[in-house]
């Protein structure tokens, strides 16, 4: 992100009268979610909201307590993980603009997200929040959310920069990461982020790098952020993420927010100031934090500067607004497309909406909702349409809906007192602690599976819709496992045995186990925390009223102890966190280790069938920049319309570097109807070919055969061909 020259005279005549309580009142909070404003110069407060999924509830300026009005109700958006899985970079642009636009409604400067951390393991709480394994996907998927957002003079503040990929002893685990995997996995969705859709601003990490905490960082602030990549936007701290003053005050961090009420004591507020007085610290210092906050102000309109007279004007500044029909049909929407149909055997699937007379529902997550916890993303949303209602409404008085729970919800209840004030505790983190079962639990368990085992024995068309929720996605906490919750696989089983056609739908932002009953099961779909219409999405798709077409944009491991964090590198509970699996993370790891899975990444079936043929490569070089053209036919031959996501792999033939067997590096969506055909064209550069060369501190091409190789999945190879670069 680069300033023009005129935002930073502007800002240059407000700095020169500014004075230094004034200064340090700017770089740090003064309430939850806002800075201090300088009303004698008529500087406003920066007010801040979470988060990825929709623009938070209000609270009191200096506590955690609800507002408890009216008027914080909001459009409840898919997750990031919805968001990747539907492999659309339009959808991705609408959900952004929806973010942005609402914050705006609702008085917002800037807006905590998206969350781009790769997802190195899947037992990481927060997952749900990020987009995909893949640094690519999750580049091309960030990059219009984020100008959808600023579109409508809110800032983005992409998190959490860098390496936070777990949230036991978030605040205190040192990450010891390689170069290489740095700058092939961990670091090319933020750059982009900041270059390609010059995110206004960007959130340090709680985790330390290098002996480092992120948001003192000089390796990742200075020399990275603002020295090679050039970023001159704004770097606000996770909320109780610095530690030190002096440390901070050098670094490349602009605003320091925390948790606490004591906003005088924040480390960028009195101590700093006392620093500066002292000689400890240089006043330029403080002047260079200012100076990205006014270029912010500036930039979203918050003010203007009348250059001659030297005195703040009011800004022109769009409105925004909230909760309007056409944001809740930006939410259907992507829900609908952000579905994965993992397996349809004997077409079990779509059900026959017109001879379904009877149907049974079993499993909580059938009948309850999601919007309203998993920490900073929690939503105050308007509504939330949860599966029974979405099938109930569609279905009609013609059909019978009988619902069942199925399996008992008794872990982890909280005790009413709001997570936050206690989230800067025994290192910010820990993992899920197990919990004992008692008789009583066990009898409700064992009661409820055999309600659901007779009626599923009565009921022609059954439907199982288990899977997590947020007391076990959720921010502070990470799985010690992928199994199942609440005895689910037991029901499964048993319902599957009393009646083989169940349909498994599965609610979740991370993967879990299904070794239990995978085989036995005909149909299953993946259904992520998708919004406020996810119900209805979810209807539309089993009644086939919607072609499925989201593909998975992570793996899906039989077991977390087939991933690479685990079984190659650290998930630690102590404070030094190894990565070395380096490079290896996802599919990159299974498939050159040849480590089978559940289901791949880039997997999603659809109820067309799609053929691929006549695969072009064009090879361009001109003042040398190499471009190539990688182009084929895509014909939809099944009987109903539906969209395909055609994706785009490289494969280094003959290198001598260790490298993945191939790696992402293209897709693109097309609708078509039955029997139409469209012919589908991706672009490459040089870079698709690279690799981080360590000696150099560079990215390399080897010259030599690289294959390039179109599928519908990364196991679902449909054609290739060969070009020398």
């Amino acid at each position: 992100m680069k300033i023009s020259q005129g935002i930073k005279e502007k800002a240059e005549i407000l700095l020169a009268q500014l004075t230094l309580d004034e200064k340090i009142g700017m770089i740090h909070g003064d309430g939850l979610f806002r800075t201090k404003p300088v009303e004698r110069l008529g500087i406003p407060a920066l007010h801040m909201s979470d988060g990825p999924m929709g623009v938070r509830a209000e609270f009191r300026n200096d506590a955690w307590i609800p507002s408890g009005g009216t008027e914080d109700y909001v459009t409840y958006l898919p997750s990031n993980s919805a968001i990747a899985a539907t492999w659309n970079r339009e959808l991705a642009y609408e959900c952004g603009n929806v973010l942005g636009e609402e914050a705006r409604g609702r008085g917002k400067d800037v807006i905590l997200a998206p969350g781009i951390n790769i997802k190195r393991s899947p037992l990481n709480g927060r997952n749900f929040e990020y987009m995909s394994e893949d640094p690519y996907l999750t580049a091309e998927q960030c990059v219009p959310f984020i100008r959808g957002i600023q579109k409508h003079d809110v800032a983005a503040c992409v998190k959490h920069f860098a390496v936070n990929s777990q949230e036991t002893q978030r605040l205190w685990v040192d990450t010891e990461v390689s170069e290489r995997a740095l700058r092939e996995i961990y670091l090319p969705a933020f750059e982009a982020a900041v270059n390609r859709s010059d995110s206004y601003s960007v959130m340090g990490a709680y985790n330390l790098v290098r002996g480092e905490h992120c948001c003192e960082s000089r390796f990742l602030l200075n020399e990275i952020l603002r020295k090679e990549w050039g970023y001159e936007g704004t770097v606000i701290s996770d909320w109780g993420a610095v530690h030190q003053t002096k440390e901070a005050a050098a670094g490349g961090l602009d605003l320091e927010m925390s948790v606490t009420n004591n906003f005088d004591e924040y480390y960028l507020a009195q101590p700093l100031k006392k620093a500066v007085e002292d000689g400890e610290v240089e006043e330029e210092a403080v002047n260079e934090k200012v100076r990205h906050l006014l270029w912010l102000m500036l930039t979203l309109n918050m003010l203007d500067v009348d250059t001659e007279k030297k005195t703040v004007l009011p800004a022109k500044r769009k409105t925004g607004c909230y909760n309007i029909p056409e944001h809740r049909k930006v939410t259907l929407r992507t829900a609908r497309e952000s579905i994965v149909l993992l397996k349809n055997q004997g077409q079990c699937l779509p059900l026959k909406q017109e001879k379904l007379k009877r149907l049974l529902v079993i499993g909580q997550n059938g009948n309850r909702i999601h919007s309203d916890g998993g920490g900073s993303a929690e939503i105050k949303a308007l509504y939330e349409i949860s599966p029974l209602m979405g099938l109930m409404s569609r279905l009609g008085g013609n059909c019978q809906v009988k619902f069942v729970k199925g399996y008992y919800e008794d872990e982890g209840k909280g005790n009413g007192k709001n997570w936050q004030e206690d989230s800067l505790k025994d290192g910010g983190g820990k993992e899920r602690e197990s919990i004992r079962i008692s008789e009583e639990i066990a009898g409700r368990r064992r009661a409820l599976l055999e309600e659901a085992v007779k009626y599923a024995k009565e009921y022609d068309r059954v439907i199982f819709i288990g899977g997590l929720n947020h007391e076990y996605d959720l921010e502070g906490q990470d799985r010690t496992d992928m199994k199942l919750p609440y005895g689910q696989d037991e029901v499964i089983e048993a319902v599957l045995e009393a009646n083989p056609d169940t349909v498994i739908v599965m609610v979740a932002g991370s993967p879990v186990e299904m070794g239990r009953w995978e085989k036995k099961a005909k149909a299953i779909v993946w259904n992520w925390y998708a919004g406020m219409e996810s119900g209805n999405a979810l209807a539309e798709v089993l009644l086939g009223e919607v072609n499925p077409s989201g593909k998975l944009p992570e793996s899906f491991p039989y077991s977390h102890k087939d991933c690479s964090a685990h079984c190659v590198g650290d998930f630690a509970e102590e404070r030094l966190l190894h990565y070395r699996e380096g490079i290896y993370v996802g599919y990159r790891y299974y498939e050159k280790n040849n480590v089978p899975v559940q289901y791949c990444f880039g997997h999603g079936l659809s109820y067309s069938t799609f053929a691929y043929s006549d695969m072009s490569i064009v090879r361009q070089e001109m003042a040398g920049e190499l471009e190539i053209t990688v182009s084929c036919c895509i014909r939809n031959a099944g009987g109903c319309a539906g969209k395909e996501t055609v994706q785009l792999y490289v494969k280094d033939k003959n290198g001598t570097v260790d490298k993945p067997v191939k790696e992402l590096r293209g897709y693109r969506k097309v609708e078509l109807a039955a029997g139409e055909s469209q012919r589908v064209s991706m672009r490459l550069s040089k870079r698709d070919f690279a690799y981080y060369d360590e000696g150099m501190g560079a990215f390399r091409v080897e010259s030599g055969e690289y294959e390039i190789v179109l599928g519908a999945s990364l196991l679902d190879e449909r054609l290739r061909d060969t070009v020398r670069v």
